[in-house]
Formats: C-alpha cells, structure tokens, sequence
C-alpha cells in the first residue's frame, strides 16, 4: 500500500488503519461518531494526502480544460474554482474533480480522486497528446504535493491564529496564496462535509509542520483528527456525491443528479453529444434522497429498491446518519417513483423495509 507522509501521525494517534484504494489510510480514531460530532460542533482535520492533484498550464490550458470537463470555466478568475466532471464519449462520468484557476493568474490546479488518479492523469496526457492543435501541459504533481484540510464551525477561527494573510473573507470555491507555520501554501475554500473550512496544499515534505501547527492551534477549539469513516457519513448528509457511489463510467450526469454541472451551451467537449442525445430521448432515471421509516437496518450501497414488489433501482449510498438520528440514503431509481414524500422499499437481507424519500441535502449549515 501507498502511505501518506503522516502515516506515522495516524498510528502514533491510535488510528485503525486500512487499505483504501491502495493507500494505507486511517478510518477512524477514536470512533466514527464522535468524529463526524465534532466536525459538526467544532472543528476536524484530514489527511487527504492520498488525493491527486494535476497543473494545467500552456496558452490553450483553458480551452482544453474545458473540452475535457462538462463544465464552463471560461468566466474563472484568478483564484476562482469550479466543480466539472470528466466523460467519456459515452457520457458516463469518468471522475468528478475541482478546477482552480491559480491565484497568479498563471494555469490551473486541478484536483482529483485519491481511487481514480491513475485512471484521471493518462486520461489527461492522452487527450492532450491527441489534441496538438492546443499549447498545453499537462503536469502531474500529486507525489510532490500534501493536502490536509480542515473543517467544521471553529476551523476559521483555529486557522486565522496561523495563517500569514486572512482569509476569512475567502468566498466559497475560491483558492489564495498564504502561509501556514511558515510553509507556503495553496488554502483552497470548497469542502466535503458541508461545514465550512479549507484545503491546503504544500510540498509534500512539510506536511508533518502543518498537520502539529493545526493540531496545536486546534486544542483549545474541539479539533479531532479525522478518518474515512466520518469524512463518508459527513459527505452523504451533505449529499456530497462520491465517485463509484453515485456515478462512474457507466453512468451519465443527468441520472447522478449532476446535471447542474453539464454546459451544453458552448463549444464541443468530451460526452457532449451523448448527453445531447440523452436530453433528447429524455432523461429516465434520478438520483434520490430517503430515510429509512421502518427499522429493519442500515441502507448499503447496492441494495435493491422496489416499488409494489417492482425493482426500480437502488442504493447508491447509506448510512446511520449521527446528526439527525436516523437511517439515510440516496439512490438512483426509475424517474417515474421519483419525488419527494413517495415511498420506496429497500431490499435488507431479503426482507422489503420501507423508506420515504425527502428533499436534499439532508443536512445544511445554519438550516
């Protein structure tokens, strides 16, 4: 297994430790409860060591970003971002990533999933190498580069006592240039926990600094470490999607509810004319939000969903969730049982438990 340089950090805190997508990652700490609370309550703090990052740069790094995302990000400014997706000719979703336009003005920073980095940066090099009518490079930095991020209701005010400029005024998705404990950093403002907070991004060696100099400042504000267990039940309140969950190569935009993120209105991209295609014959599928109404068990991913003993789709993820106390899920189902107070029944170990669905996210700061 790949290991994150704070590997250390995480056995020295007690983590239990586990292989995900090939990296020796920690799931939890002092357990996922707890964890995903104080994400909520006060504030937490992430190893994403494991997340891939790629630099974008040359004369037409715009307009290649744009042919291979599903996304506009002509409008970007400087140190602005932008969630896209990357399709294949078929339309289904080869990953999700975020598009930063680097602070200076100079290229784009694009980050993308840990299990998928792979798969992302030869899909990358290779659609740049076909297209040589473009000026572009394509750099893949992930080895050379850590990420930590934290999140939660006291994360601005942990990091406003290191950060060397203030970045209390950073507007959502946006990314600025700062210092922490005196690393240079990249301080990205998007997350995945519906709290607010930040990414950092530094050279891969400094990681070590950065992770004590927030753990300390963080001591006196309720920071937990936290691992993968509370980072997927804190996702799926948000109704954050996740790669191979709620989308993958086989499936288009529109059904994972992404379609938000899809502009049709521009030039040609990858997928694009798939997708022309699916909006034509008309989209047949959604991607739903329930909570379980009958006890009978926690929703998993894949499980059958009927309606009147009729298969109509199924679990794209589920979870105990800890802040509202009860069994949630989403799932992508036939269009026609789609809607908000209709009823759904999941398939738990052969037994049909009933379920309702409700409106998203299931969770919301300050709602």
């Amino acid at each position: 297994m790949k290991r994150t340089a704070l590997a250390e950090k995480h056995e020295q805190l007690g983590a239990r430790m586990v292989d995900f997508a090939g990296w020796y990652m920690p799931v939890q700490y002092s357990g996922i409860i707890e964890e995903h609370k104080a994400v909520r309550t006060a504030a937490g703090l992430f190893d994403l060591g494991h997340m891939g990052q790629v630099e974008v740069t040359g004369n037409d790094a715009l307009a290649f970003l744009n042919y291979i995302g599903s996304n506009d990000i002509s409008g970007l400014e400087p140190g602005a971002a932008i969630y896209s997706l990357m399709l294949n000719p078929n339309g289904g979703v080869i990953d999700d990533i975020i598009i930063y336009r680097h602070p200076s003005g100079v290229g784009y920073f694009v980050v993308i999933n840990a299990s998928n980095t792979d798969k992302d940066v030869a899909w990358l090099q290779e659609q740049a190498a076909k297209r040589d009518d473009l000026d572009v490079n394509v750099n893949h930095i992930s080895e050379s580069t850590g990420m930590i991020a934290i999140q939660g209701p006291n994360a601005a005010e942990i990091v406003s006592e290191l950060s060397s400029v203030d970045l209390s005024d950073m507007a959502h998705f946006s990314m600025r240039e700062t210092r922490i404990a005196g690393v240079e950093c990249l301080a990205g403002r998007t997350g995945y926990t519906g709290e607010d907070g930040w990414e950092f991004y530094f050279p891969v060696d400094q990681s070590a600094t950065v992770w004590d100099a927030l753990m300390a400042a963080g001591q006196d504000h309720g920071l937990k470490p936290i691992g993968l267990g509370a980072r997927d039940t804190l996702r799926l309140e948000a109704r954050m999607p996740l790669y191979g969950n709620e989308m993958d190569d086989e499936t288009n935009p529109y059904d994972a509810g992404l379609g938000w993120a899809v502009k049709l209105d521009r030039d040609d991209f990858i997928g694009r004319d798939a997708l022309v295609a699916a909006r034509e014959k008309g989209i047949t599928r959604r991607t739903v939000g329930f909570k379980m109404v009958e006890r009978g068990g926690v929703p998993r991913t894949h499980y059958e969903i009927q309606v009147d003993g009729k298969p109509v789709g199924h679990v794209t993820s589920g979870t105990a969730s800890p802040t509202l106390g009860e069994n949630i899920g989403l799932a992508i189902i036939d269009k026609e049982y789609a809607g908000a107070g209709k009823p759904l029944d999941i398939m738990i170990r052969g037994k049909a438990v009933k379920a309702e669905q409700v409106k998203m996210p299931f969770y919301k700061r300050g709602a």
